[in-house]
């Protein structure tokens, strides 16, 4: 999803930036307004996910960077359930305790991240095996009613906002993903169900299903099975309340680059999301530079524009009012370590706004004029 020509011309190897296209420069961090009070001054919040890692939670740099650009975090991994409770009986909050603290202290809200995903890989193992009794649907339902209950219950009101159900929709062929717990209740009756749940133990929160869906032509099937999912949902008065566009843009699968036709599906997608009375949020955005040049100044020039193409198509929305990366700096993105989609030249990543030196790339610029320049969020 990628028209910029700026992005075409790295694309093809060039080395200048083409005319009439401003150059998008790095800044420096600590210059001009933050993130954070660009997005304020149009009612949006700014952040990221923060891991626990020494890197990221344990290191001071980093804690620092986030604090000045962020003003709304969420966990990357810690209050997922597998981080929560790797054993039944026996939850593990204190990571995700720790960074909520943090927050707090740094005047910072936090996001919930997730309840439920769907992928059965990545439910617990102990989930999975579960002896669900005689009645497996009941057994099921029991299971997570006291999941919900938990980390519902310890973190009452303090999270406002939840990923009630993460990645549901296969985009291979557009269906609804089977695990343990759907297998006996049903796909879209799980679903409904821990929607329902989400909203008796967490009545004040907005309730978020979460997705990864693109505009791009290998998204297709995907783009279609989350609509269908959340009319469905609708349709049965199930409390889903906003849908999370996850925004891991750039180079995803072989599919050759429609530029304009890949935005203009992306709008359709969002516009037909929107009618089904649904907020949006970008959770989740970083920039796959896989197909870029190895020069990392035209790699960085192709994924600003990228960025400025998706974000100012995006952020038109006034309904949406959360914008989160996944991640502030490159040595920290989960892209360095995913291997389905690696560099053919193996160089490292350049997804994020910040260096591993935690120095402002063109990246960084590209945010700060798209948020400058879309619509006011009223209300």
């Amino acid at each position: 999803m990628t028209t910029r020509r700026t992005m075409l011309h790295a694309l093809a190897g060039a080395t200048l930036l083409p005319a009439g296209l401003p150059a998008l420069a790095a800044t420096s961090p600590g210059s001009g307004d933050s993130l954070k009070e660009i997005a304020r001054r149009k009612g949006l919040r700014f952040g990221s996910a923060v891991g626990a890692g020494r890197q990221q939670f344990g290191d001071p740099a980093y804690r620092a960077l986030v604090e000045r650009e962020c003003d709304i975090i969420v966990a990357e991994n810690e209050m997922k359930w597998q981080a929560l409770a790797p054993a039944p009986g026996a939850y593990r909050f204190a990571p995700a305790d720790a960074m909520l603290a943090w927050a707090d202290k740094a005047g910072m809200t936090m996001r919930g991240h997730n309840l439920f995903w769907q992928t059965e890989k990545w439910l617990p193992a102990w989930v999975v095996a579960a002896d669900l009794g005689a009645q497996p649907a009941r057994g099921a339902e029991q299971l997570m009613r006291r999941h919900v209950q938990a980390v519902c219950g310890h973190y009452g009101t303090r999270i406002a906002s939840w990923d009630v159900v993460n990645e549901a929709v296969d985009p291979a062929d557009g269906k609804l993903r089977q695990n343990a717990l759907t297998r006996p209740l049903g796909a879209i009756e799980q679903i409904d169900l821990a929607f329902r749940l989400a909203h008796e133990y967490a009545p004040h929160a907005q309730l978020v299903y979460n997705d990864y869906m693109r505009g791009d032509a290998g998204s297709t099937r995907h783009r279609a099975g989350v609509l269908a999912l959340l009319a469905e949902l609708k349709k049965r008065g199930t409390p889903v309340h906003a849908l999370g566009l996850q925004s891991h843009i750039g180079s995803w699968d072989e599919h050759a680059d429609r530029g304009a036709e890949d935005l203009r599906e992306w709008r359709r997608f969002l516009d037909e999301a929107s009618a089904l009375g649904v907020d949006l949020l970008i959770t989740e955005f970083d920039v796959n530079d896989r197909r870029l040049p190895a020069d990392a100044a035209r790699r960085d020039a192709g994924v600003a524009a990228a960025a400025r193409d998706y974000l100012d198509l995006t952020l038109s929305y006034p309904r949406l009012r959360d914008f989160l990366l996944w991640g502030m700096a490159d040595h920290i993105s989960w892209l360095q370590t995913w291997d389905e989609a690696p560099r053919a030249d193996k160089l490292p990543m350049r997804p994020t706004p910040y260096d591993a030196q935690l120095r402002a790339k063109p990246l960084r610029a590209a945010i700060a004029d798209a948020m400058r320049t879309m619509p006011v969020r009223q209300g």
